[in-house]
Order: structure tokens, then sequence, then C-alpha cells
């Protein structure tokens, strides 16, 4: 049962790599600018070499916050997180609620952030 949750999460992890790939962002570098991370966390990533866990709350944050991430890879990351809050990687309804609370706390803190660079910009 547990490895059939892992699975899953791995294969939908491949997925956000698969769609990286199929809109134009091949290379490493093209791949870790689009989604706003380093290059060894994009390559643990795309190589599915992430911990058993998946990805962290942070993460996705960074990935959703970045300007440059296109509409397909987006909606593999939002899939993403409804199967983990869904609890279709094998969660237990408290880490589920851990996950919910620190990818709201990121998305607010991120919002945020980009707001005060709004108005610093006028």
């Amino acid at each position: 049962m547990a490895s059939q949750t892992k699975a899953r999460q791995s294969a939908k992890i491949k997925e956000i790599a698969e769609a990286l790939g199929s809109v134009g962002y091949r290379t490493l570098d093209d791949q870790a600018k689009v989604l706003g991370l380093c290059r060894s966390t994009t390559w643990t990533l795309v190589k599915t070499a992430h911990k058993a866990s998946g990805l962290s709350a942070h993460l996705i944050c960074r990935m959703l916050a970045s300007r440059k991430l296109p509409a397909p890879v987006r909606q593999k990351i939002i899939e993403y997180v409804d199967e983990h809050l869904a609890g279709l990687y094998g969660h237990s309804r408290p880490q589920r609620r851990k996950f919910a609370a620190r990818l709201a706390a990121n998305l607010r803190s991120a919002a945020a952030d980009r707001e005060i660079r709004r108005r610093a910009a006028v």
C-alpha cells in the first residue's frame, strides 16, 4: 500500500518534469530558471531523486511564485498539491493539515513580497 502511494507521488513529480520538457525547457539551466529554483534542487526534482516525503510546501510555493512558469507546468504542480491534500500519497491527516498550513503561509508571504516590490517600484 505505502509503496503504491509513493509510486503515485513519484509519477506525479515525473509529470512535472515531463511538462517542462514538453514546453521546450530541456536543459537544467533553463528548467531551474523557469522554476525559480537552484540547479541542484531542479536536478533532484527532474531526476525524481527527491526525498521520500515528496515536494515541500516551501519548494512548491517557490515554483508557483515564478513568473516564468508555463501554464502546463503550473497545472501539474497544482494537481500535485490537490492529490497531496486529498491524501493520495499516503500522508496522515495531521501531516496533510501541516502541509496545507505551510503552503498557505508561504503563499501569503510570497504575495506580500510581490506587493512590497510592486509598491517600491512606483
